[in-house]
């Protein structure tokens, strides 16, 4: 660390005025502010370093953007330190943070903090010895059970910007599609970056690309990873030791060198979305990388989203999917049983939580020495309780929290304060026996433990999140996104309590339910093979349809069709204004909204607070973020006493 003592300072000789964003959280103060390089600090401080600054009187940490001849300003502060002459943040990821910051309405300081992780003195410290990498691998030859698939290779190896939205086929070894994407890149003498949303995927990945490209060659940048080895990583980007980087959303802003391609793997979970101001999307931010970088871009996962969806009716993208003979010898036989013949056999499949087609599906698979996947919406044993009389769903005297059961012998306990209602009486009849509401997975694993005696039984959920699990007989109950992968394939994947993803209050509740599906189904064997799924729905509900035929594409067209009718996102754009009453109608009323901007609301938020939407055509979606940080900047800069947390597009509007 460099600094200057007060008494004797001339300002640098060349360029001596320094573009400084200062990291204070104000709306109002989102813009540079100039300062005096003093000569002693010329060499240190270069654009991307972390500097100390003077500002209202304290001192605080700011990034030096640029150097500059001159300012519009005739009284000018010195800059006080250079915290470290490592120019951490790159020309490239400034352009893309106030990019960012513009387009959720956020300020640049918020993003640079999401974009650089913390210095760590002891690793800048460490002696720079870029790792030895061998030959690069020749350029693979995947993709072939694409059509276009080849030529985006070719497209990524000769350095041309391509855009893919890839649709992948069921039990497709997707990361090593990545890789194959990646090693392309690579061959060409461009970098990349892909982002995953779980640690799972990410450790399926990291080994994916060793084979492909062989050690050395790139670094995994998550926030898990701890400060030192985050910052490690970091650096190595930076530094251009490695042309490519994966992690979680973590790494959406990783300073890859010459970036030829951006990419991100199952881009509705919702894992991508980043909780802190201002709350950017990591599939947003990458598209907006490639754009910038004029690199290449590829949406992949076995679903697709609204928002993918719009990138190829735009034109933007191109799909990459494979013609319908390849994907009926890869789909595994999908029923429902929700349907009339089904109905007719068995009476009871509406309401029976395991009726009998699925619980028949998941004898034969046992019989058959196959592993049965069983994909349980909730996790726990009872998540979710009422009244055995009445129906009423069980509350907490206390706070009104949901009850919820931990086990066949625990009392009921509240799952929002925790306290146990040992002596619950139902307040509509003064019923004291529950029932089930919701049933979760242990007590899944429980109910098909005794209908299948003998048989292993495994969970997998947050508390325990299974990778892999053998081929032979047995039990996988899991909940969504927890599914671990079978040796061979499962020859049974069973869909239950469909009505819990699809009830949802939730714009996305078709779009959700569908992904979980298909990312449970794409772990079965092929029909061929004796892979079946059984999901527990009407067959004549979208998102079962788009199950049953396995066309993700075309539910995606239907949800972006009806949100343009409905004027709901990726159709408009929207923004989502959350505080207390009199703080929500103060922001907006300082607001210089555009004209044709609609205001909806208010809808009742968590606690005291609310919320008002505001929507625009995505025309003017650049004008509404622009209004709201203005009017935040006005409420700041008078230091109004609430909060009002502005989300653009948010993934939860109601």
């Amino acid at each position: 660390m460099s600094g200057t003592t007060r008494g004797d300072r001339r300002p640098a000789v060349g360029s001596p005025v320094a573009r400084v964003c200062v990291d204070v959280p104000l709306a109002h103060l989102d813009r540079p502010f100039d300062y005096l390089v003093p000569e002693a600090l010329d060499a240190d401080a270069v654009p991307g370093t972390r500097v100390k600054v003077r500002f209202a009187g304290q001192l605080v940490d700011g990034w030096l953007l640029e150097r500059a001849d001159a300012s519009e300003h005739p009284r000018l502060a010195y800059l006080e330190k250079v915290v470290s002459p490592e120019p951490v943040l790159a020309p490239e990821i400034a352009r893309l943070a106030r990019a960012v910051a513009d387009r959720y309405a956020g300020s640049l300081a918020d993003v640079l903090r999401l974009a650089v992780p913390p210095r760590h003195a002891r690793v800048e410290k460490e002696p720079h010895e870029p790792p030895e990498a061998g030959d690069l691998p020749p350029v693979p030859h995947g993709w072939r059970d694409y059509p276009t698939g080849p030529a985006l290779l070719r497209a990524l190896a000769d350095g041309r910007p391509a855009r893919a939205v890839w649709s992948a086929l069921p039990g497709e070894d997707w990361p090593a599609r990545y890789a194959e994407a990646v090693a392309a890149t690579v061959a060409g003498g461009r970098g990349a970056v892909v982002v995953v949303a779980d640690a799972r995927d990410l450790d399926r990945l990291d080994t994916a690309l060793t084979t492909a490209l062989g050690p050395g060659r790139h670094v995994q940048l998550t926030a898990a990873l701890g400060p030192a080895r985050r910052y490690r990583a970091f650096l190595a980007a930076r530094r251009g030791d490695v042309p490519v980087v994966i992690g979680t959303r973590a790494a959406m802003f990783a300073p890859v060198h010459q970036l030829g391609l951006v990419a991100i793997w199952d881009d509705g979970d919702d894992l991508h979305a980043e909780p802190r101001a201002p709350y950017p999307h990591a599939r947003e931010v990458l598209l907006t990388r490639a754009q910038l970088a004029d690199a290449a871009a590829v949406v992949g996962g076995y679903a697709r989203t609204a928002e993918a969806q719009l990138l190829v009716e735009t034109g933007w993208a191109r799909e990459v999917v494979a013609d319908r003979a390849t994907l009926r010898a890869r789909t595994p036989a999908i029923a429902p049983t929700g349907d009339d013949p089904q109905l007719a056999r068995d009476p009871g499949a509406a309401t029976a939580r395991l009726p009998s087609l699925a619980w028949t599906t998941a004898r034969d698979a046992l019989r058959a020495d196959a592993p049965v996947l069983v994909q349980v919406p909730r996790r726990g044993y009872l998540p979710s309780v009422a009244c055995a009389t009445c129906r009423t769903p069980a509350r907490c005297p206390h706070c009104a929290g949901p009850l919820a059961l931990p086990s066949a012998e625990g009392a009921p306990a509240c799952r929002w304060c925790g306290r146990v209602a040992a002596a619950y009486a139902c307040p509509e009849c003064g019923g004291r026996r529950l029932r089930a509401s919701v049933t979760g997975a242990r007590r899944t694993a429980e109910e098909l433990g005794r209908a299948f005696p003998g048989v292993p039984v495994r969970t997998s959920g947050r508390e325990e999140v299974l990778a892999s699990v053998p081929g032979g007989a047995g039990l996988v109950i899991a909940t969504p996104g927890a599914e671990p992968v079978a040796d061979g394939g499962y020859g049974a994947v069973l869909l239950l309590d469909s009505w819990a993803l699809l009830t949802r209050a939730d714009l996305r509740a078709g779009e959700e339910a569908l992904r979980r599906w298909l990312a449970a189904a794409a772990l079965a064997r092929p029909a061929a093979a004796g892979g079946r799924v059984v999901v527990v729905a009407d067959g004549g509900l979208a998102p079962v349809q788009a199950l049953l035929r396995w066309d993700a594409g075309w539910f995606a067209a239907r949800e972006l069709a009806e949100r343009r009718d409905l004027g709901f996102p990726p159709a408009v754009r929207m923004a989502s204004v959350t505080g207390p009453p009199a703080a929500v109608a103060d922001l907006l009323a300082e607001a210089r909204l555009p004209e044709d901007a609609e205001v909806l609301g208010p809808v009742p938020a968590d606690g005291d607070r609310e919320r008002m939407l505001v929507r625009v055509p995505r025309a003017r979606a650049a004008a509404l973020a622009g209004a709201l940080h203005a009017a935040a900047g006005v409420r700041a800069a008078r230091k109004a006493a609430d909060p009002v947390r502005l989300q653009v597009d948010p993934l939860a509007m109601f």
